[in-house]
């Protein structure tokens, strides 16, 4: 099944990763629109603003860390399904980031997976790096 075009945030702080983000959704994805925060404020601001279907945020942002930044975007943007993108391969970080509403955990290590974790949530399932299921 074919996804319809979406609009995405992406929450990232370091400009090469968001850039590689960036290119691998105009690349490989119908992604209509890729709005780009760079600190965990900025993301929730343009959740609310943009209401995307799709957010990457990683865990590690300025100002709101993206742990604190998902539970406020899960309340001002309630319908948009959220990947958290991160190094942190800590079982009880990725536990608690699905158990507050991410439909997603991506290794920033395993970026190539992310077309699969994008399929996956916009279908309303739940995505986890492949080095996270087998460690």
């Amino acid at each position: 099944m074919e996804i319809a075009a979406f609009t995405t945030l992406i929450a990232e702080d370091h400009d090469d990763f968001r850039r590689l983000v960036r290119a691998q959704l105009e690349g490989k994805t119908q992604c209509s629109v890729i709005v780009e925060a760079s600190d965990g404020l900025q993301a929730i601001q343009r959740a609310e603003e943009l209401q995307p279907e799709l957010i990457l945020l990683d865990l590690a942002l300025p100002k709101v860390n993206g742990m604190d930044a998902a539970r406020r975007i899960q309340k001002v943007a309630p319908h948009s399904k959220i990947v958290i993108l991160s190094q942190d391969r800590s079982p009880e970080i990725v536990r608690e980031a699905l158990r507050i509403g991410a439909l997603g955990y991506l290794l920033k290590s395993d970026a190539i997976e992310l077309p699969m974790a994008i399929d996956a949530v916009l279908k309303g399932a739940v995505f986890v790096s492949s080095h996270l299921k087998s460690s």
